[in-house]
C-alpha cells in the first residue's frame, strides 16, 4: 500500500480488524520511510456479470429501483426497500463468489420480496420469469397460497438470507 503522505510504495502492517460485521477490514498502517501512520479499509469488490458479458460492481441501488417499480402503489417503504437490498447482498456475498449472475441477483430478490409482500412479488416475478400466459400467474399465485397454508417453500434461490425464516 502506497503511504499517502511521501508516496513510498510500501508499508507495514500494525493492525487489521474487522468492521461492518466482517464486510470491510480496518487496516492501521506504518510506513517504514517517513514514519506517519495511515488507516485504509479494505472491502471485497463484488461483481455483478450481465447477460451481455459485461461485469459491474453491485449496486444496492440498482436493487431498490427494480423492486421499487413492482412496489408502486403498495404499503412498502424505503427502509424496507434498503433492508431488502442488504438482505440480497448478504445472500450473494455469503455464496463466496466474487462474481455472480445476474440472474442470481435476481432469484436472491425473490424469497425476501416475496416475505415484504406478495403483490410485488408477483409483479417482480412474472418480469424476471417472463410469464406469457394467464396460466404462468395462477400457477405462482398456487404456490403462493399453498405455502400461506402450510405448504412447502415454493420460490427458488439461494438456501437463507430471508428474514423472518
Amino acid at each position: 500500500m502506497r503511504c499517502p503522505f511521501c508516496h513510498n510504495p510500501d508499508s507495514r502492517v500494525i493492525d487489521s480488524r474487522e468492521a461492518d460485521e466482517g464486510a470491510t477490514t480496518r487496516r492501521r498502517r506504518s510506513c517504514p520511510q517517513c514514519g506517519r501512520r495511515f488507516t485504509t479499509v479494505e472491502e471485497a469488490v463484488l461483481a455483478v456479470v450481465k447477460r451481455s458479458g459485461v461485469s459491474e460492481p453491485f449496486n444496492r441501488s440498482k436493487v431498490v429501483a427494480g423492486v421499487r417499480r413492482a412496489c408502486q402503489g403498495r404499503p412498502v417503504d424505503e427502509d424496507q426497500l434498503a433492508l431488502l437490498a442488504q438482505q440480497v447482498e448478504d445472500t450473494i456475498r455469503a455464496s463466496g463468489a466474487a462474481e455472480v449472475p445476474s440472474h442470481e441477483v435476481g432469484l436472491a430478490i425473490l424469497r425476501p420480496l416475496r416475505e415484504l409482500d406478495e403483490v410485488a412479488y408477483l409483479r417482480f416475478a412474472s418480469v424476471y420469469r417472463a410469464f406469457t400466459s394467464v396460466a404462468d400467474f395462477e400457477k405462482e399465485i398456487a404456490e403462493l397460497k399453498a405455502r400461506t397454508t402450510g405448504g412447502v417453500d415454493p420460490a427458488p434461490g439461494p438456501a437463507g438470507g430471508s428474514a423472518g425464516t
